[in-house]
């Protein structure tokens, strides 16, 4: 069944169905490891599953978390997908977008293999590298700027008449600067806070690339593990 809040979307069938056949052999048939990359803003992860316990009783376990409004799921015996479009704040699982888990039988047990994307995790990781560029403009343009006043500032000495050097009269002073350069210094955009943005994101991308993969993980682990 397709459920988003309770309510059919037959639309999006399709859309989910695709996901549940190529969330995991995306990597495999891409002739480019696209892992040296995708690790920005999709985690993996694996957690064994309690002694005695199948892979439908698993997901009934986790069932809850994508009965949530917005969020659109679809479930096999050994396998589950789910995509999200305007999830609530409330939602556990809101800055996912999409992902997909599968159960497979291991010496050890049956674990349950899980795949998450996130184009949160992916705009954090981005938006430093916008600022950066920002903030390496401004400076470039502020030297060009500044040379190019400076070349047109520049005092200009007109020659002393032959007639006035013969006379004996004294050379005239340089032209000092009126201090305008300092003034359009001022006046020049700054790229300090473009830098400052740049920091800002890339500490909550840090934070949130680590937190969330805990967080997921521990909740996963909870609901299985729930007596």
């Amino acid at each position: 069944m397709w459920l988003c809040a309770d309510r059919q979307f037959p639309a999006a069938e399709a859309l989910v169905s695709q996901l549940h056949r190529e969330q995991f052999s995306r990597v495999e048939d891409n002739p480019v490891n696209i892992r040296v990359i995708d690790w920005i803003w999709h985690i993996r992860g694996r957690l064994a599953l309690a002694p005695g316990h199948t892979g439908n009783e698993a997901f009934d376990r986790l069932d809850p978390l994508f009965r949530q409004a917005g969020t659109s799921h679809e479930r096999t015996d050994d396998a589950l997908s789910f995509m999200k479009k305007d999830s609530a704040a409330q939602d556990k699982m809101s800055v996912f977008d999409r992902g997909a888990f599968r159960i497979e039988s291991e010496v050890t047990g049956p674990v349950l293999h899980y795949h998450l994307t996130s184009r949160a995790l992916l705009f954090c990781f981005l938006a430093p590298l916008l600022f950066i560029s920002i903030a390496q403009f401004t400076v470039v343009t502020n030297k060009w700027d500044k040379a190019h006043h400076e070349s047109h500032e520049k005092p200009v000495i007109a020659p002393m008449h032959p007639i006035d050097r013969a006379l004996g009269a004294p050379v005239p002073d340089t032209p000092e600067a009126d201090g305008s350069g300092a003034e359009g210094d001022a006046k020049r955009p700054s790229p300090t806070p473009a830098y400052v943005f740049a920091g800002i994101f890339a500490a909550l991308y840090v934070a949130g690339r680590i937190l969330e993969h805990r967080l997921v993980k521990a909740l996963f682990r909870k609901r299985l593990l729930a007596v």
